[in-house]
């Protein structure tokens, strides 16, 4: 495919995320005419530039490589060339690298343009059948589950729908902690979106994660989490600790977090945390071992 050379400058190309038919007229034009595309896997991206007979250079760009490449383009740049940016699937530097390239090309004075097209994020939420007024996208959480359910935990007092990356092998843990924590808010599993093997599965969180071992692990996946319920209300981390203060002085821990948990909106786990820490601060105050 040959195409007039585009202005000088770093261009973010989108790519499609499965599909290779998903990928607008403007980026052709641009991958065709650039003088050199960095991509994340020059074999993922070869695949897309031989269906279309685009005959530009391809240099690796990514998070490994990225301290000694990345002088290299904007050396090319300060040279008067013209540059692609492209990750494996969908819009530059959402999960993937590139934004410290763009940030000092941007810095040096170069052109930085957006080709924009698919991204699993917007496609998710779009067939989530979820509100779309008002997200979150939090990207892939930590893999260690301590860190993962603290994550989350602070994920679930955002009031709006939230979108999450996670992969085959942790997405059924993922979802036993997101039941565990956001309890039966609606969400969506979307699996391998635009591919042949697509699949979206929406329902509460409580049946999703039950159905989990039942679920095909292997692809690429979406999490969309619909926000709290209107009317919840996510008590303030001072005012839950003077509701357990004073809950605890007539009641057990076990009432006590019982309680907190159905007034304040907050997840059971951090509430019965906070309480055993008040508990073992009264009994010092008390002069208790």
């Amino acid at each position: 495919m040959n195409a007039a050379r585009p202005v000088p400058g770093l261009y973010l190309v989108a790519t499609p995320i499965g599909n290779l038919s998903d990928i607008t007229l403007r980026a052709l034009e641009t991958l065709a005419g650039v003088d050199l595309i960095a991509c994340e896997d020059t074999r993922i991206t070869h695949r897309l530039t031989e269906r279309y007979l685009i005959a530009a250079q391809l240099t690796p760009y990514h998070e490994h490589n990225a301290t000694v490449a990345r002088p290299k383009i904007l050396a090319k740049l300060a040279q008067g060339a013209s540059v692609a940016l492209v990750s494996d699937a969908g819009t530059p530097l959402i999960s993937d690298p590139g934004f410290k390239l763009v940030r000092e090309a941007s810095a040096a004075g170069h052109a930085v343009i957006a080709v924009p097209g698919a991204s699993s994020v917007l496609t998710a939420l779009s067939v989530a059948a979820l509100p779309t007024d008002r997200f979150f996208f939090e990207g892939f959480l930590p893999s260690r589950q301590n860190a993962r359910r603290t994550r989350l935990t602070e994920l679930s007092r955002i009031a709006a729908t939230l979108v999450v990356f996670e992969s085959g092998n942790r997405v059924q843990d993922t979802l036993a902690d997101l039941a565990d924590i956001m309890g039966t808010r609606e969400a969506a599993i979307c699996r391998e979106l635009t591919k042949l093997h697509e699949e979206i599965v929406r329902a509460p969180l409580t049946e999703l994660a039950k159905q989990a071992d039942k679920l095909e692990t292997r692809g690429e996946f979406v999490l969309v989490i619909g926000p709290p319920a209107e009317g919840d209300k996510i008590m303030a981390e001072s005012e839950l600790d003077e509701l357990l203060r004073a809950s605890l002085k007539r009641d057990s821990v076990k009432d006590a977090v019982a309680y907190a948990v159905q007034v304040s909106g907050r997840p059971r786990r951090e509430v019965y945390a906070r309480a055993l820490e008040l508990a073992k601060e009264n009994r010092g105050e008390n002069g208790e071992d």
